[in-house]
């Protein structure tokens, strides 16, 4: 049936037996095509690889950036270093990263002889991405202060750089850098030099990861009321903690703080947020044995597949009490801080590396006669992508600049009230951008950005998490409130002044008028909103948070960020087109949709019965 299907396809209309009757002429024909179908069944679909060189180099909003606010002496040590660590990156880990999604942790809990071991086995690359960690000092840059206030954006940036090619490490770093900032923020006391020196060491054989295991059985954000591991004081001082972490990122690190609720002479403990108080601990003893520690499994998850995150049984672990009693969601708010922003330059960092490879992809990539490079619609869709990526990125820059600053004793009250806002403000804004950024960069490339081994699907996946981790969008929204309640309206107020400033500035600057008008009117409609909102309800309030937050995000990173960098006398046209951009969508949302009626208590009725209607 075969032969004469492709002698039909051929147009030689034959059966078998009359083929086995024709000429040497036709025989030839017929071996020909079927030669040809041969080779058509085995060949592969061949496209041209998108491809990125060195990405210090090549990021141009980077090293304008950094051109623009560094001190002369420090950019060029700066510049220096990171041309050199964007080559390593190219070379050397980027390979690892590939190894260590291809190979992601086992876990093994009994040996070949019944005996429990629960041992969590890494890859080679896994373990060489540490050894390149303590390296390249991505903890070590922010404590060593060596220059000073900018230290911290240094890391940051080196850490932006690293993050889309870590295969994942990325997030025990940022544990890693939460533990060290709390220890920092305790004084370094005698009892935990020794691991604050390793948190922050530069020696691969020296070098600590941390873990940080909040996240128990009843939920993650809400700690107050979720803990239920408790410590029992020993006679030496230190204490045995007992209880199940439901989920516990970077399970093979060294050490871990976490929270627990201390248990007096009857067992009794107090409960909610006023009852938890923060503990270190050593994951292992010198031998390398598990310290009263359990691992009950390894999290199956959609993402971060390279990084080993684990249910474990505390069973009289042992640990040291490290905030004072009953102080440890107060303890842990630096290290809050710190984990937030690693989110934040995880999210910059996926949406800059989808955008490289795509605008890559759309030199190469021929579709319909040309490459997609010359198809109006496809590079609007990048550049749409493009102006959220620099939004973005300046934000994170604003962040770290501040807290830079107020690490080194030399911010404002102003500075740190605006600190205190912008970071939650960011953490949800930037994960959510990021996520829309990856799904809008994969349909970039077609068919092949669904295929697993191109890579894509796993900058995807990993992306996702973003708006989970840390808080997802509504807890985070609502932390912005509470930043505005604790702060009597003052946060508001210096973010409404700031912006002001700094639109003055943007306003003489010639082609940003539109951008300068449309932000003014944003900043009008958000004042309204809040002079409105203050004799509502809590509810409306609380309704209004996430637009609310979406606000603050939209009209500080046009206004301060976009439109500051593009009033720089040596700003380039593409600089003012992204301000300009970023201005024309909507800056107020929740000032369209107070005047929508979208937060009153009958509104929040209607939320109910849509979502339940039909149930």
């Amino acid at each position: 049936w075969d032969r004469c299907q492709m002698l039909s396809i051929k147009g030689i209309n034959r059966t078998l037996g009359q083929e086995q009757q024709a000429g040497t002429k036709e025989k030839q024909v017929l071996e020909d095509l079927e030669m040809h179908l041969a080779r058509r069944e085995t060949e592969a679909l061949f496209q041209e690889q998108p491809e990125t060189g060195n990405q210090y180099l090549e990021d141009t909003l980077l090293r304008s950036y950094l051109k623009t606010h560094l001190p002369p002496k420090v950019l060029e040590e700066v510049h220096r270093d990171l041309e050199r660590f964007g080559n390593r990156l190219l070379t050397t880990i980027q390979p690892l990263s590939w190894e260590c999604e291809l190979n992601p942790p086992v876990f093994r809990q009994h040996d070949a002889w019944g005996r429990r071991v629960d041992h969590i086995h890494t890859c080679s690359a896994w373990r060489r991405m540490k050894e390149i960690s303590a390296e390249e000092g991505l903890i070590a840059e922010a404590y060593e202060k060596r220059y000073s206030n900018w230290s911290r954006l240094y890391q940051a940036v080196k850490l932006y750089l690293f993050s889309s090619s870590s295969g994942g490490f990325s997030c025990p770093l940022a544990m890693t850098d939460g533990a060290a900032k709390v220890i920092e923020s305790l004084g370094i006391p005698g009892s935990l030099k020794n691991a604050f020196d390793r948190l922050t060491s530069r020696d691969p054989k020296k070098f600590w990861t941390s873990g940080q295991w909040m996240t128990e059985r009843r939920g993650g954000s809400d700690v107050a009321n979720g803990t239920e591991t408790l410590a029992r004081k020993q006679p030496d001082g230190t204490y045995r903690l007992y209880g199940f972490k439901w989920f516990t990122s970077a399970a093979d690190s060294d050490m871990a703080l976490t929270l627990a609720r201390v248990a007096d002479a009857e067992g009794q403990c107090t409960q909610g947020s006023r009852g938890l108080s923060l503990f270190f601990l050593r994951v292992r003893d010198e031998e390398g044995k598990l310290n009263n520690i359990q691992v009950q499994r390894l999290k199956d998850k959609l993402g971060t597949r390279q990084m080993a995150t684990a249910e474990l049984w505390l069973q009289g672990a042992r640990a040291e009490l490290v905030s004072a009693e009953g102080r440890g969601v107060a303890a842990i708010s630096n290290m809050l801080n710190i984990t937030r922003i690693h989110n934040v330059i995880g999210a910059v960092a996926s949406m800059r590396r989808m955008i490289s490879l795509s605008r890559d992809y759309a030199r190469k990539r021929v579709a319909f006669g040309k490459l997609l490079k010359d198809h109006p619609l496809h590079m609007q869709t990048i550049a749409r992508m493009e102006v959220q990526v620099r939004g973005a990125f300046l934000l994170l820059m604003e962040i770290v600049r501040l807290l830079g600053l107020a690490e080194t004793n030399l911010a404002s009250e102003q500075e740190q009230l605006l600190l205190r806002l912008l970071i939650p403000v960011a953490k949800l804004y930037t994960g959510k951008q990021a996520s829309a950024v990856a799904v809008e960069a994969m349909e970039s490339f077609g068919g092949q950005g669904y295929m697993e081994d191109t890579g894509l699907p796993v900058i995807l996946r990993d992306t996702l998490v973003l708006s989970i981790w840390e808080g997802t969008t509504n807890i985070l929204s609502l932390d912005v409130l509470r930043s505005l309640a604790k702060s009597q309206g003052q946060v508001v107020a210096v973010f409404l002044s700031t912006v002001q400033v700094k639109l003055e500035l943007a306003s003489g600057t010639e082609g940003l008028s539109p951008a300068v008008q449309r932000t003014r009117e944003a900043i009008g409609s958000l004042q309204q909103f809040m002079a409105a909102a203050g004799s509502e309800r809590a509810l409306t309030m609380e309704l209004a948070a996430r637009d609310f937050s979406y606000s603050l995000a939209r009209i500080y990173t046009g206004r301060a960020l976009l439109m500051e960098h593009a009033a720089r006398p040596d700003a380039s046209p593409t600089d003012v087109c992204a301000a300009l951009r970023w201005c024309n969508q909507e800056l107020c949302p929740v000032g369209v949709e107070s005047g929508r009626g979208s937060y009153g208590g009958g509104a929040a009725l209607q939320d109910s019965a849509l979502v339940f209607g039909n149930s």
